[in-house]
Order: structure tokens, then C-alpha cells, then sequence
């Protein structure tokens, strides 16, 4: 498993448990989440948004697949959301691009793009 594969599964641990501390240390400061409802961009933007600004908050992200280009750069993982009883909402992709944080090379993610059926 690769650096970016890993920080694209945190992200849904995190979101999913409410780790919003841990949520905020997966992304960059100029994140940008591109949604087909709206893009939202820079990390404290985010992290609120998926703290209060969900249209439901109780869910649980199933990931099906996840796809990595070969130089190990962006990341897709193909999904289900589940509300809170274990119903499918939709499926989803989101593609990742992680990039190396300059301070300190942790991986970072820099930009989502979701797919939504």
C-alpha cells in the first residue's frame, strides 16, 4: 500500500469516526474538495464542513476499490455511503491527489474531486 493509499483510507476513518483533529491533519491548508454540489476549499473550510455543514452527519463510508495511477500519485476509491443504519445512500469516487508536505514530507491531501451516482 502506498503513502497516498493510506492517507485516502484515513480520511474516510476519520470522517467516519469523528476525528475531525486527525480529519484536519490528513489535508493541506489550501485543500480543495470539489463536490457536484459545490467545491469548498482551504482545510479550516472542510473540516467545518464536515463537522456541521453535511446534509447528514451519521453515515459510513464503504470502500469498494481504491485505484492508484502506476507512479503512485493520485488515488481513486471507488465507494458506497451508508446512512447511520446501514442503508446505501449512493455510490461514490473520489480521486485524491496527495502531495508531500513541505514542512515535513507527511502526506497531505491537496485536492478531492467526487463522483456521485
Amino acid at each position: 500500500m502506498t503513502e497516498a493509499t493510506e492517507t485516502a483510507r484515513a480520511y474516510y476513518d476519520a470522517i467516519d469516526a469523528g476525528d475531525y483533529d486527525r480529519f484536519a491533519d490528513l489535508l493541506a491548508p489550501d485543500v480543495v474538495h470539489e463536490r457536484p454540489d459545490r467545491t469548498i476549499e482551504g482545510r479550516e473550510t472542510l473540516v467545518a464542513f464536515m463537522r456541521e455543514g453535511r446534509p447528514n452527519e451519521e453515515t459510513a463510508h464503504e470502500v469498494e476499490a481504491v485505484y492508484v495511477e502506476a507512479d503512485g500519485g493520485d488515488v481513486a476509491v471507488r465507494g458506497r455511503l451508508r446512512d447511520a443504519d446501514g442503508a446505501p445512500m449512493f455510490a461514490f469516487v473520489d480521486v485524491f491527489e496527495v502531495e508531500a508536505a513541505e514542512e515535513d514530507r507527511t502526506p497531505r491531501i491537496s485536492r478531492i474531486r467526487t463522483y456521485t451516482q
